[in-house]
């Protein structure tokens, strides 16, 4: 019959107070909810580095094009083509980089923000959201 009972009613049987077991039960699930805590900032903090980059090229864009619509359309536009990725290289031609410029040789993201950002501004008298449709149409701007 013993083995049928409960822990809890198997400590008050045996005469251990119901202060402990609750202590001892809290103490447990506090030393669990930390370390289920501590892995999950730390997954978070090992998947983010790149996400916390790319928002940080974002908001560098965002101060230079100074307009939400406008930024908007960059946003759109430099995610298909680079994911905001300054590693990123095209397989068909010499375009590297976040905006992708052809022949791209800066390797600092920043400077690629501001490379091209002027060419937006060159090509198409800084409307970023006609660039954009210019992508929807041929595939490039």
């Amino acid at each position: 019959m013993k083995r049928y009972l409960t822990r809890l009613v198997r400590s008050t049987l045996a005469g251990e107070p119901l202060g402990r077991i609750a202590r001892r039960r809290c103490l447990v699930l506090s030393g669990v909810l930390c370390i289920n805590s501590l892995i999950a900032i730390n997954t978070a903090l090992a998947i983010d580095k790149d996400s916390i980059k790319h928002y940080e090229y974002k908001a560098f864009a965002a101060l230079i094009i100074n307009d939400n619509k406008q930024m908007k359309c960059l946003d759109k536009l430099w995610t298909k083509e680079s994911n905001w990725r300054p590693t990123a290289k095209n397989k068909k031609s010499s375009a590297f980089g976040i905006p992708q410029l052809l022949k791209m040789t800066e390797t600092n993201p920043y400077r690629q923000i501001v490379l091209g950002i002027k060419y937006l501004d060159h090509r198409y008298k800084g409307n970023v959201c006609l660039a954009l449709r210019t992508h929807y149409d041929k595939g490039h701007y």
